[in-house]
């Protein structure tokens, strides 16, 4: 018995010692990427970021993934006006929140052999959506950088366990593959606010 434990006990470190190197070549791909980026996800919450991820797919000529954002007639009516081919963009209202709208596209860019993405999204949000999307994105060596869209005068200020919460909540997905806040079942708005 107590060999059988010492084995497991060896096996499992092993498997974890596996993973951890993974994620971290995984991650040094990321941080170290210097090619351009293959693609724009702005994150939806304001028509302006919409409006600045349309102009900037034009401009580079790259794909556009939406997420979450205006309703669905506004968009293709943006889109229609815009010049850009419909089959250079997409919508995914899967995402609920900043987290979902990383974990619902990860794997699935992971998989179209994504390892750039440029991201859109308010000065008020830039900052916790990057921390969130560095440990997702990163966990599958996507590098991301930042575009920030001027939010004045209608700013709010996040808070800063906001943005502590969600880095854990996307760690602990990284390893686990679930959302910690299913996990316990907690109810978003009464934990923290949005704010």
């Amino acid at each position: 018995m107590v060999r059988f434990f010492i084995r497991s006990l060896i096996f499992f470190g092993l498997c974890l010692g596996l993973l951890e190197i993974s994620l971290f070549r995984l991650y040094k791909m990321a941080i170290f990427n210097t090619d351009s980026p293959q693609l724009i996800i702005v994150l939806g919450g304001d028509v302006d970021r919409e409006h600045v991820g349309v102009r900037l797919a034009k401009q580079l000529s790259l794909p556009l993934v939406v997420t979450g954002g205006s309703n669905p007639e506004y968009a293709n009516w943006l889109i229609q006006n815009s010049g850009i081919s419909r089959d250079n963009i997409r919508f995914d209202y899967q995402a609920k929140d900043t987290f979902g709208n990383f974990t619902s596209l990860v794997d699935e860019l992971s998989i179209e052999g994504i390892r750039h993405v440029l991201l859109i999204t308010s000065q008020d949000h830039i900052e916790r959506a990057m921390a969130v999307g560095w440990v997702i994105a990163g966990s599958r060596g996507i590098h991301l950088t930042g575009f920030s869209v001027p939010c004045v005068p209608f700013c709010q200020e996040e808070k800063l366990r906001k943005k502590w919460f969600d880095v854990i909540r996307s760690f602990v997905w990284v390893f686990t593959g679930k959302d910690v806040k299913i996990i316990l079942g907690l109810k978003w708005p009464s934990l923290f606010s949005e704010v």
